[in-house]
């Protein structure tokens, strides 16, 4: 089934459907870790374990709501679509290539949904773990966290850039802005200590 899935996501114009649940929930994978190690951050002395642990919970319920929300949605909606043509055509399609890929998308866009935000933020914590394993970083585990986030983020906004065909550092830069803005507004909102 694999070696058909460049041709089923053609035949349901899906690609650009998986590129926008990649990157949105990419980007809200690395968004929420970034809020998050912010918070600890402006907490000081957490434990990184405690920190560590928070954070990898955040992300598998990033992914297992990714993953279960496309699926549940994505396959209501191509049954819905099958159903339609179906009717319209007056036949059975459910065993040709349309068929299939009603069957089969729902499963591909929600994995694509879900390993999203949950590999981005294993991405972010890495330097966390290499923290705790007293890996030596040129800066503090949860600077570095943050820093990988910040790149992230950065990054899809590259990313976009060059789908959309603008100018990928304004596109990367306008990302940015959103984490800045976000730092600042955890700053800005945190109790002090």
């Amino acid at each position: 089934m694999l070696y058909k899935l460049p041709a089923l996501l053609g035949i349901m114009r899906s690609r650009g459907i998986a590129r926008r649940y990649f990157v949105v929930n990419g980007f809200d994978g690395a968004l929420t870790m970034l809020g998050l190690i912010t918070g600890f951050q402006l907490s000081q002395s957490v434990d990184l374990v405690v920190v560590i642990n928070a954070c990898l919970g955040v992300a598998i319920a990033l992914g297992m709501s990714g993953v279960s929300s496309a699926y549940i949605s994505e396959s209501a909606e191509k049954r819905k679509e099958l159903r339609e043509l179906e009717q319209a055509m007056i036949t059975d399609l459910g065993e040709s290539d349309y068929g299939q890929a009603t069957r089969w998308l729902p499963f591909v866009i929600a994995l694509v949904n879900g390993l999203a935000p949950f590999l981005i933020a294993v991405l972010i914590i890495i330097p966390l773990w290499l923290g705790h394993w007293s890996v030596a970083l040129p800066i503090a585990p949860l600077a570095a966290s943050q820093l990988m986030a910040l790149v992230t983020v950065f990054l899809i906004g590259v990313f976009l850039g060059r789908v959309s065909g603008t100018m990928w550092i304004w596109a990367g830069l306008r990302t940015l802005a959103v984490a800045a803005a976000t730092m600042l507004l955890i700053a800005l909102l945190s109790p002090r200590i």
